[in-house]
């Protein structure tokens, strides 16, 4: 018996649905189910095509039951309440009945938009439409990886998410448009521990492969450790997420190499006439010597000039 093509009751039987299902399912492609952005997003127009548009009050709306966005950018938000304000709700969102509570609905997509109407105090332009849990975890996921620009992170905490309540691979590469090989890097990512997680966020500059990269250095007990304590020393005030990221990474890298993390050491010397000062800094690697004020320039060329006698003194002393 053939195999139910997975979108059929959320888009309807278009050819275009047919053809993709069954291309993926029969090859168990290497590809994924839709081949590009513009063609995932003409499918999750389809949703709303020839449907009925109405207005719903957001105090009646839930969010979804599996949440696909670690964070949202308060910048990128304003700007869509902004642009809302202005123009107006271009796109109505999908919603589905709640499946257990009468007169209430739940979002299938545009959890933003629901947000964003919520600030203004307005009613939200909506389509209602009777899904089963799976379509609906299969719409929400082709819509945000159309439109939303989830990172690579916010992709595999969703999978991870659609996994742990019971989804088949299929479902679960379906709802994501990827392949098995990124479906597998995905859940190998999503075992980073949740407070790690959490002190990134969802950052968007890192690739698939710098996640995986960072899952594998956290795989061994003492890097989780001691980056725990190191952590607890920093303060990421002001750092997005791919700030955050960098940050850790780093981190992770250097005690990789070096087999310890070491606070930079500072040390400010000045001389007596006040017309030289340095800025010492050495992290056991590195040792960088800045020098200011009048004749820092004059000083540091006379420096530069006895480098070879300043050296041959050291090693005498070092010898003794």
């Amino acid at each position: 018996m053939a195999r139910k093509n997975p979108f059929a009751n959320v888009m309807g039987e278009t050819p275009t649905a047919i053809n993709i299902a069954q291309d993926y399912t029969i090859k168990g492609a290497s590809r994924s189910i839709i081949s590009t952005i513009d063609e995932l997003s003409a499918q999750a127009d389809k949703l709303l095509e020839g449907e009925t548009v109405i207005e719903l009050e957001p105090d009646v709306i839930d969010s979804s039951f599996v949440q696909d966005r670690i964070e949202d950018s308060p910048e990128e938000f304003e700007k869509l309440v902004a642009a809302i304000a202005e123009r107006g709700q271009d796109s109505p969102i999908l919603v589905r009945p709640h499946p257990s509570i009468s007169g209430r609905y739940m979002v299938v997509f545009g959890h933003r938009r629901l947000k964003a109407m919520r600030k203004l105090g307005r009613n939200v332009r909506a389509v209602v439409k009777a899904l089963e849990d799976r379509d609906h975890v299969i719409a929400q996921g082709m819509e945000n990886s159309a439109r939303a620009n989830l990172s690579f992170i916010e992709k595999a905490t969703f999978a991870q998410k659609l996994t742990a309540l019971n989804y088949d691979t299929q479902t679960v590469m379906a709802a994501l448009s990827i392949d098995p090989a990124t479906l597998s890097k995905m859940l190998s990512v999503s075992q980073i521990p949740q407070d790690i997680l959490e002190i990134i966020g969802g950052a968007k500059a890192p690739g698939r492969d710098r996640w995986y990269e960072l899952r594998q250095l956290l795989e061994e007990p003492k890097n989780l450790d001691r980056l725990r304590a190191r952590i607890k020393e920093m303060d990421f005030t002001g750092l997005d997420s791919n700030a955050r990221f960098a940050l850790i990474y780093d981190l992770l890298k250097r005690k990789k190499i070096a087999g310890v993390f070491r606070e930079p050491k500072k040390v400010q010397w000045g001389a007596s006439d006040r017309k030289v000062a340095a800025d010492i800094r050495s992290d056991g690697k590195k040792y960088t010597l800045a020098l200011k004020a009048k004749d820092a320039v004059e000083f540091g060329d006379y420096i530069t000039a006895h480098l070879d006698a300043l050296y041959t003194a050291f090693r005498k002393a070092k010898d003794k």
